[in-house]
């Protein structure tokens, strides 16, 4: 196995800001005696090719430069083959527009990121595995169906380069077209499926999503649990009232609200729905949920 970093730079993530800072943060990093070898995706989903490869050379040790959807690629470079050879760390140097994966543990953004790394201070980490019609996904952050997915897809389309503040627009812009889908799915094998009809339903490894929304207040990413989220149809009067909640997580205390814990979700879905996963969105006919504890160690 080597004994050195691979780090993979997205240079158009934060609109171009990590291509523009990445050199001279990393030629620092290597200065102070971090070892890495350095790669550039070209273009999206680049990064899990990337890391597949470099896994298969005997890299154990990666380093996202970029946003969440960099880490996001680089894990499914990584896995499933990781479950089986093990010892797989990841890094952060956070460039990218939303960086919520690292909010669960600082607020300190890329300074606390470097800071980890040269200090070697890492933990382990659990991962959240989608099984659906095409395969398998992993998730570091979360999932999320219904509204939360309908602004994702409409934030990367047209507002990304402007971070948290096209998140915000994103909202704003979804509210004209709000619907309140059913989603059937159940938890941990109860015995009736939940057909009710909800605003968004989220499967959170972390507390963070587009930067500052604190979705799920209660996740933590080394419980071994999926925290998952129920906002009901809630009306757009309600929503546009609301939406402070959801940056400071008291949304959750809202009576069509709800949260619980689990370590299995199956689905029971007729065809293929929007899924917004770390920050990205995929067209997949979902199955089931599981949590895969302390599935890779992270620098944070």
């Amino acid at each position: 196995m080597k004994d050195r970093w691979l780090a993979i730079v997205n240079p158009a993530a934060g609109g171009g800001r990590a291509g523009e800072l990445a050199p001279a943060a990393l030629a620092s990093l290597a200065q102070r005696g971090l070892a890495l070898d350095l790669v550039s995706t070209s273009a999206a989903g680049h990064a899990v090719s990337l890391a597949r490869t470099a896994y298969a050379q005997g890299y154990r040790r990666f380093l996202a430069v970029g946003g969440d959807g960099t880490a996001h690629e680089i894990v499914n470079g990584v896995f499933p083959q990781a479950l089986e050879g093990g010892g797989v760390a990841l890094g952060f140097l956070p460039l990218g527009t939303g960086n919520s994966f690292l909010r669960d543990f600082s607020d300190q953004g890329p300074s606390a990121a470097v800071e980890a790394l040269l200090a070697g201070r890492k933990r382990p980490a659990d991962l959240i595995r989608l099984t659906h019609a095409a395969g398998q996904t992993y998730s570091l952050n979360l999932l999320s169906i219904g509204f939360t997915a309908d602004v994702a897809a409409l934030v990367n389309r047209r507002f990304k380069p402007l971070g948290e503040l096209g998140y915000l627009l994103g909202v704003l812009a979804s509210l004209i077209r709000l619907r309140r889908r059913a989603f059937p799915l159940r938890l941990d094998a109860e015995p009736g499926w939940d057909r009710g009809r909800y605003l968004f339903l989220s499967f959170n490894n972390t507390k963070f999503t587009g930067g500052k929304m604190m979705i799920a207040p209660h996740a933590d990413p080394t419980d071994g649990l999926i925290e998952v989220v129920r906002w009901g149809p809630i009306g757009r009067l309600g929503l546009i009232h609301n939406l402070p909640r959801l940056y400071d997580g008291t949304h959750i205390e809202h009576p069509l609200a709800s949260r619980r814990a689990a370590r299995h979700v199956e689905f029971d879905l007729d065809s293929p729905v929007d899924i917004m996963i770390d920050g990205e969105v995929a067209t997949l006919h979902c199955r089931a949920l599981d949590i895969l504890p302390a599935a890779l160690d992270v620098y944070v």
